[in-house]
């Protein structure tokens, strides 16, 4: 049997899936949403560290407006699913920017049987 697993090195050590929390700020209610990032990559609090969380703070103000002006049912879905697009989106540019800059190297192990 062969197991290969994805992991990331940091500087701050390895993860898997560390430092993600549910977004906080503008959920109204049972609603899931894509995961908001509550501490930087490695620990680094650089510039893409602050674009990130203006990206994030953008995206909320974007689904608060959304969501005052929906009409019905069809209109929140797509606030909601734009908001998570975005969300989605800004976790990729922050996480591209950070494996430029050689805070993440990507590894992959393999353990044999």
């Amino acid at each position: 049997m062969k197991l290969v697993v994805a992991l990331a090195v940091t500087a701050g050590g390895f993860s898997l899936a560390g430092g993600i929390a549910p977004g906080l700020k503008a959920h109204p209610g049972k609603h899931q949403h894509t995961k908001i990032l509550t501490k930087p990559i490695a620990g680094v609090r650089n510039n893409y560290w602050y674009d990130y969380l203006s990206d994030v703070q953008e995206a909320e103000n974007e689904l608060r407006k959304d969501l005052d002006d929906a009409k019905d049912a069809k209109d929140r879905r797509q606030a909601w699913k734009e908001y998570n697009h975005e969300l989605a989106d800004a976790r990729k540019d922050y996480r591209k920017e950070m494996i430029e800059k050689g805070y993440i190297r990507k590894g992959r192990v393999t353990v044999f049987d």
